[in-house]
């Protein structure tokens, strides 16, 4: 009877090890329906940026990768291949809990603009926490946070048409 309950233990613990890595992975589907699914061990490969956020006693320090080289991670070309009908393509990002928000393609190419979108995965050194994570976007330079989703779970370029 031991036996069977070790074994029942050990296999829950692996179920929800996998369960727990699932999670952590990120969708990106690039034009035409590509689908990249990246492991937070690809995402955190990639060069890290930080963004502290409010001041004294409020601030925050939120650490992650910017959002253009995730993109391009994911297969979604910028630079020189944004000019005609890609500039009127967006980013849909989508969170668990059904919340989505739009940002245009060009907002994530340096040769429109200088602003640093974020995928963060850690808040003050510590991995963000159930209510905000595995990802949530920062964008440092918005007035308002209403862009800043949290349960990321998939990038979606949408092409206009």
């Amino acid at each position: 009877m031991r036996n069977r309950h070790f074994c029942f233990a050990v296999l829950m613990a692996m179920m929800l090890q996998s369960l727990h890595a699932f999670c952590q992975q990120l969708t990106i589907q690039a034009e035409g329906g590509k689908q990249t699914v990246l492991s937070r061990s690809e995402i955190e490969a990639l060069p890290r940026v930080k963004a502290t956020i409010g001041s004294g006693a409020d601030a925050a320090t939120y650490e992650g990768v910017a959002m253009k080289a995730l993109l391009e991670k994911g297969g979604v070309g910028l630079g020189e291949t944004m000019k005609g009908k890609r500039l009127a393509s967006y980013l849909l990002v989508e969170a668990a809990d059904g919340y989505r928000v739009v940002f245009a393609l060009p907002e994530f190419d340096p040769g429109f603009t200088g602003k640093q979108v974020i995928v963060a995965f850690l808040k003050d050194g510590k991995p963000l926490d159930a209510k905000e994570g595995p990802y949530r976007i920062v964008v440092p330079d918005e007035k308002r946070m209403a862009r800043w989703v949290r349960q990321v779970t998939g990038l979606k370029i949408v092409d206009v048409e």
